[in-house]
């Protein structure tokens, strides 16, 4: 994720989707296109697939790039002042509001407006939400007269919003509002291809942040890492490899005893019936690290195989097996 796709904790500048899977491919279209119109949008995805990401991309693909992109989490507003945290308050409306505030609809004037688990959204405050999208305004409490607001909202859950309309928990005219163009974002374990270049740009990233030489894994260690069913998502995974990194004992390589206490549990448990497929697991992730090696150093092999730390003849015979011919540079 860039430092968006990796929740904010990592260190470059611009968001970007990581992976080359057929679903990231599908999902960056998708994302270009609702960048091009000013539909409301909602974003559904487990934990962890990279919601805010998603809505902060198309917030930058949009005419309103250079407008403010305000995040707003719907679990945390619970308590009395809610509505004034979103359509904000007047000097006076209550005690202790000593002063105006703009409140988060009011403070995204002319950009995007992002409400993060809006499931989570209680149903008093459901109505105003449609309210304020259908009519462009906000009302701050202790006003009388609305307050005209050019936003766009972008919207996201991991619930079934659909389930919840039915149940009556959740608004059906809000739902159908927020539904105008509905983003399935992809789990990690659908997009496993993609497993190795999100590690590989985490441990990029975490090098700058911890201001050290980048690590790397074992085939070993990237080979759990790859078969992990990651319900925690791309989250969960950024989590893993930072934990590595921490406790891990060498200065240049991770194994797989580095890793989260759960993430080797859940390897350790595999049968004896699964075993081939874990074989293939790793042979696939020694084929990826060969051909971003490859792609790297733009098919120089001398220079792969010492950022791989094998022989070159040994990479060389790799290379043939896994049919990545054409990537090699010809004068190599």
């Amino acid at each position: 994720m860039s430092a968006t796709l990796l929740h904010g904790e990592f260190v470059s500048k611009m968001p970007r989707l990581i992976g080359e899977s057929a679903p990231i491919q599908r999902l960056s279209t998708h994302i270009a296109a609702l960048g091009r119109r000013e539909c409301t949008a909602l974003l559904h995805g487990e934990s962890g697939t990279g919601k805010e990401l998603a809505a902060r991309l198309i917030h930058l693909k949009s005419a309103r790039a250079k407008g403010p992109f305000v995040p707003v989490d719907c679990t945390a507003l619970r308590d009395t002042l809610l509505e004034s945290q979103l359509f904000g308050h007047n000097r006076g409306a209550f005690t202790g509001a000593d002063r105006s505030t703009l409140g988060f609809f009011r403070a995204a004037e002319g950009g995007t407006v992002f409400l993060d688990e809006i499931g989570e959204l209680p149903q008093q405050s459901q109505a105003k939400l449609l309210r304020t999208i259908q009519e462009g305004t906000v009302t701050p409490l202790g006003a009388t007269v609305g307050i005209s607001v050019n936003v766009r909202v972008i919207a996201a859950t991991h619930r079934d919003l659909a389930g919840m309309v039915r149940d009556g928990t959740f608004r059906q005219d809000l739902y159908y509002r927020l539904n105008v163009a509905c983003l399935r974002l992809p789990p990690l374990r659908t997009r496993r291809e993609d497993i190795p270049l999100l590690i590989d740009f985490a441990l990029a990233d975490l090098a700058k942040v911890y201001k050290e030489p980048k690590r790397r894994f074992t085939v070993e260690a990237m080979a759990t890492l790859c078969a992990h069913d990651w319900p925690g998502n791309v989250r969960e995974l950024m989590n893993a490899v930072e934990h590595a990194i921490v406790f891990s004992q060498s200065e240049d390589v991770l194994d797989v005893c580095d890793l989260p206490e759960e993430v080797i549990l859940q390897a350790n448990s595999e049968s004896i019936d699964e075993l081939p497929n874990r074989l293939m697991t790793l042979e696939e992730a020694e084929r990826r690290l060969i051909e971003m090696a490859l792609r790297k150093f733009r098919g120089n092999q001398s220079q792969a195989a010492r950022a791989l730390k094998i022989e070159r003849h040994r990479l060389s015979r790799r290379i043939t097996h896994f049919g990545l011919s054409n990537l090699i540079r010809p004068s190599n």
